[in-house]
């Protein structure tokens, strides 16, 4: 029997906080469940920040839209 049952949303900003709060409801035995959109893998979000750093440094390579057409030829 479920007596004033009262319903938290918490919104968990990355995956670290998203695993805390799993292992925490779990230990003390509180129903959750997880909605909403899944994070990005990390290793494609570091390989985005790295490429926006090296194009901030100077290492990107400017290409004109004839050029970036003719990728798709």
């Amino acid at each position: 029997m479920v007596v004033n049952a009262r319903t938290f949303i918490v919104h968990a900003v990355n995956v670290e906080q998203e695993d805390v709060l799993k292992a925490f409801f779990s230990a003390l035995k509180i129903n959750f469940e997880v909605t909403g959109e899944k994070p990005y893998n990390k290793d494609f979000v570091n390989m985005v920040l790295q490429a926006e750093d090296s194009i901030k440094k100077g290492k990107g390579k400017k290409v004109s839209s004839e050029e970036f057409d003719n990728l798709w030829k």
